[in-house]
């Protein structure tokens, strides 16, 4: 099942997607967060006559770095865990903000989890039963800034780097999911889910063993090998069958 949250004359609304008979995908409204086992009120729209916004308004977003086999330079013992701002996220086709003062940002695209309940010291053998479902991610950084400042909230941390959508599907993704990042069209990233470090059930267990995890934060497991830098000018997607195509052009920071 795929969940999503659109934009609409009257507002936004989260919704749950359904693909009908008349050969439409409709967005049926529900009353409230699907991890809170809200029902439909009775509004839809077909989706093509609105917006897609990122699909979930988390609390808080944790990302693993350096876990993919090939990507990371030195494999790591422990989870590589960062923080990104709340205020990073945006949707599918807004923009990502390359800021003034960084020289080098650069695409990561990502697979990323979302949690559907309160938990906290999950053990690894439960880890699916806290996880809601999986979106896509591009895990936006500027490298400059990550290298010189020796921790990585800056770098990590900008408005619009944080890109997630289309929709969330509640399916556990087949292990050797193919995970694909495109800058206009040509691909640069190019993994399988199958290649991480440490995999999701272990970040889960890490992750909660340090800090309880609410409904709809978000956990970016990790980037495969090609990371490049980003232009203005661009369009970056990140894509994996049965998650969707995640697009975002790029462009300057406005100054003054």
């Amino acid at each position: 099942m795929r969940f999503a949250r659109v934009a609409h004359t009257q507002g936004s609304s989260p919704v749950r997607l359904e693909e009908r008979p008349d050969g439409l995908t409709w967005a049926v409204e529900m009353a409230g967060a699907p991890f809170d086992g809200a029902g439909p009120t009775g509004r839809e729209w077909p989706l093509r006559e609105v917006r897609l916004l990122a699909p979930v308004v988390p609390s808080k977003i944790l990302g693993i770095g350096r876990n993919y086999r090939g990507a990371a330079v030195d494999t790591p013992t422990d989870p590589l865990v960062f923080f990104k701002s709340p205020s990073s996220v945006v949707g599918p086709d807004a923009a990502i903000v390359l800021p003034a003062a960084s020289e080098k940002v650069d695409f990561e695209g990502e697979l990323a989890v979302v949690i559907g309940r309160r938990c906290r010291n999950v053990p690894r053998a439960e880890a699916a039963g806290v996880i809601f479902g999986y979106t896509l991610a591009n895990d936006v950084t500027a490298r400059d800034f990550q290298r010189s400042d020796g921790q990585w909230t800056r770098a990590k941390g900008f408005d619009t780097f944080c890109p997630l959508g289309p929709w969330v599907e509640t399916t556990p993704p087949p292990p050797d999911l193919r995970l694909r990042t495109l800058v206009d069209d040509e691909v640069r990233q190019d993994g399988v889910i199958s290649d991480m470090i440490f995999d999701i059930a272990t970040q889960i267990e890490w992750l909660s063993a340090v800090m309880t995890l609410e409904p709809g934060d978000v956990i970016l497991t990790g980037t495969p090998d090609g990371s490049d830098a980003l232009a203005a000018g661009r369009t970056v997607t990140v894509e994996a069958e049965g998650l969707g195509r995640l697009r975002n052009g790029v462009r300057v920071e406005e100054c003054g």
